[in-house]
């Protein structure tokens, strides 16, 4: 199938270390190429929500672009994709997106990802969502995004935020078609009373 390039911009939302974790697990993923947009405000929040500094973050990317380069390669819906995740998507990036308010290569890029009918990823993190925050997301549902809320599964018995951030992560990427083992799968309820009924059966 030779290399694919998976597109991942992280705004400034609460939540850096969802779009960070991202990044982390692509690189187990063979033949799998990311492609790094970071907002200027995703610069801050990585600062104050975790250890890493933004330059760190830009290391685990494969190609790491400035926001402001519209020229760039993921401008333009020639350069093939896999598709694009925004993790975390801020309201202001996704009220961009759902307007198709390109005036950045995050939201150009995720714009293009539309156009070309490839899988678009925002990981929305606001809460509570007032009427406007839910009419944006529609519009994006209704032009083909895929929106992404990362609400945890608890049936998987997190013991950890760790473990919360690798199953959501795990999850995105699994959503682009990137089989790992980094989420839990659910399996049905495994109790006595229904294995002695299925037995019985």
């Amino acid at each position: 199938m030779g290399i694919q390039r998976l597109v991942v911009g992280i705004s400034g939302a609460s939540g850096a270390s969802y779009g960070i974790r991202v990044l982390e697990l692509a690189r187990s993923i063979p033949d799998l190429e990311t492609h790094l947009i970071l907002t200027p405000a995703a610069r801050l929040t990585i600062a104050v929500e975790t250890d890493c500094t933004a330059e760190a973050v830009m290391h685990l990317a494969d190609f790491v672009y400035d926001e402001n380069d519209l020229a760039a390669p993921l401008a333009s819906g020639s350069f093939e994709t896999a598709g694009m995740v925004v993790v975390p998507c801020s309201v202001k990036s996704l009220s961009a997106i759902a307007n198709s308010y390109a005036s950045t290569l995050l939201t150009r890029a995720a714009d293009v990802t539309l156009k070309e009918g490839r899988p678009l990823i925002l990981v929305v993190r606001e809460t509570p969502l007032h009427k406007g925050h839910l009419r944006l997301m529609l519009d994006v549902a209704e032009i083909g995004g895929i929106i992404f809320p990362p609400v945890p599964a608890l049936y998987g018995r997190p013991k950890s935020v760790e473990e919360i951030i690798d199953a959501t992560a795990g999850r995105i990427l699994a959503r682009f078609g990137f089989s790992n083992t980094f989420y839990p799968k659910w399996k049905g309820m495994c109790t006595e009373a229904g294995a002695h009924e299925k037995g019985s059966a």
